[in-house]
């Protein structure tokens, strides 16, 4: 990996503000924060929350409340609970996620 240069940095989440993005079903909330071309994201999903597409874009995410589902293109299906994370590169397997409780991830990508 190799993360281009920029300074120390400290973040307050709470001066970050959420958008919304809706889904298939529900909504998820997200908080970014742009580091060069590294996103990083506070991400909380709604309960009954689905996603309206599937995603190709690599992923490291930190499952931090809640559980989720994460639907894989070719039918299997992942469990994450809090604690839980999953890794993914770049144009690898198309996934989804949805939740019937909620929860709220911390993401890379």
């Amino acid at each position: 990996m190799n993360i281009a240069s920029f300074p120390f940095t400290t973040l307050s989440w709470s001066s970050i503000p959420k958008t919304e993005h809706k889904g298939e079903t529900g909504i998820a909330y997200w908080q970014v924060q742009m580091l060069n071309d590294i996103r990083v994201r506070l991400v909380e999903y709604s309960p009954g929350y689905k996603a309206d597409h599937w995603c190709s874009k690599g992923h490291v995410l930190f499952c931090m409340e809640g559980e989720m589902d994460t639907e894989l293109a070719d039918g299997r299906i992942f469990k994450l609970s809090r604690g839980m994370c999953y890794l993914v590169g770049d144009n690898n397997e198309p996934h989804r996620s949805s939740t019937i409780s909620g929860c709220k991830l911390f993401i890379v990508d």
